[in-house]
């Protein structure tokens, strides 16, 4: 063997171990499959499958601005707040709804987180409804029924200047459906505590609800009956909707309570939880009109016998998709004393307001 011949050997023998070197860097490992979110269309818009489950889940909310002036028709209420100058609140909302079909019907999970900030303050987290349904099967913490069944009351943003309900409560209930418009509902509540009167049971009977609804294209008639077990009274409610158009709709609404004068308003005690008004009767009604593409006008005018008037009337404005501004004007007349020891007007007083509301929702 020549040199020559030793070289040129070498040499192809360096190619061949730099040429299976090169080829072994560019070796690319195989992908792994990937699972895609699917859309779940079986409960309505925003649903989606939990990858590897039958589960449908939906997760939306908003984030809310208001800002308010002008007359405090409460006592470190809304509209001028408590130093009579601006009112400010900030609050974020998200929900999640889960949803899976069983042979025993819908079973579903509902969680609402809210986080807020208002005048300077830091509220904190809260969780206003958290439940469980199955059928027509429901437990967990909710919108107090006495308001939730009939519809609480308007598009209005200072709707509760007259309040028409309690806010949330532990309870138990049952939903009737029978398929042609008719539904009704049976239920038991904790109550809660709100504005230091305490509303919550005291002992093991619970307060109790039986309302029944019926709907149609042209509207809804419904009504809802409870009782307070720890003050033992009753309150009832009635409401009737209208749709006279597609962009124009009324509803008008009555409540009565029994033994409104039995009640201590100072000692925060005899409240009835249903009875949130002051006075037997209340009355509230509202109108809503859809003058455009983009702009709703909403309406509401509410009495109680006490001799309380309550107006507001605003428009919400959708900007964009998702996001509205809504401006409000509000009035309260105080005609005659009222017994809540929160309220900052009594006699005859007039008081004067407005709020703007800008809302993004997803």
């Amino acid at each position: 063997m020549n040199i020559k011949t030793l070289l040129l050997g070498s040499a192809a023998a360096l190619v061949a171990v730099s040429g299976a070197r090169a080829a072994d860097a560019v070796v690319v490992a195989e992908p792994e499959a990937v699972e895609y979110v699917k859309v779940c269309d079986a409960y309505g818009a925003g649903f989606f499958y939990i990858p590897g489950t039958e589960t449908c889940l939906k997760i939306g909310g908003y984030m809310r601005y208001d800002a308010g002036g002008g007359d405090d028709p409460y006592k470190g209420g809304h509209m001028g707040g408590q130093n009579d100058t601006y009112y400010k609140r900030a609050r974020a909302e998200v929900r999640f709804d889960a949803r899976t079909e069983t042979e025993l019907g819908t079973l579903r999970s509902y969680i609402q987180t809210r986080f807020q900030y208002t005048d300077g303050n830091q509220d904190g987290a809260s969780i206003p409804q958290a439940f469980i349904e199955l059928g027509g099967f429901r437990v967990g913490v909710a919108d107090e029924i006495f308001g939730s069944w009939v519809g609480y009351a308007g598009n209005i943003i200072n709707d509760d200047v007259i309040q028409y309900n309690s806010f949330a409560s532990n309870q138990i209930s049952y939903t009737y459906n029978a398929g042609n418009g008719f539904s009704a509902i049976i239920a038991a509540e904790q109550g809660e505590v709100d504005q230091g009167y305490d509303y919550r049971i005291d002992d093991y009977m619970p307060h109790v609800l039986v309302g029944a609804k019926y709907e149609q294209g042209w509207g809804t008639i419904s009504g809802i009956a409870g009782y307070d077990s720890a003050v033992e009274e009753w309150g009832f409610k009635a409401r009737l909707d209208v749709k006279f158009t597609d962009t124009v709709s009324a509803w008008v609404m009555g409540a009565y309570q029994t033994n409104y004068d039995d009640q201590s308003f100072n000692t925060n005690v005899n409240r009835n939880w249903f009875g949130t008004w002051e006075g037997d009767y209340a009355i509230w009604g509202g109108l809503a009109a859809k003058v455009t593409d983009k702009a709703t006008v909403n309406a509401q005018v509410a009495y109680e016998e006490q001799g309380t008037i309550a107006a507001a009337l605003n428009v919400a404005y959708e900007l964009v998709p998702g996001f509205t501004i809504t401006p409000e004007l509000n009035y309260t007349k105080f005609d005659g004393a009222r017994k809540d020891y929160s309220l900052a007007h009594g006699g005859n007083d007039d008081a004067f307001g407005g709020i703007i509301r800008f809302q993004r929702n997803f």
